[in-house]
């Protein structure tokens, strides 16, 4: 029982900073996107 506990938290904690991680890129993308323009 507390192995399947252990698992999940894990899961649960990897899962959060997977999340994180992709909204941190999203928002550097769109940062990257409004700072950069076309001054060609």
């Amino acid at each position: 029982m507390k192995k399947l506990l252990l698992i999940a938290l894990i899961s649960t904690g990897a899962f959060a900073l997977w999340r994180k991680v992709q909204a941190d890129r999203a928002e550097l993308d769109l940062w990257t996107e409004a700072t950069t323009g076309d001054d060609e």
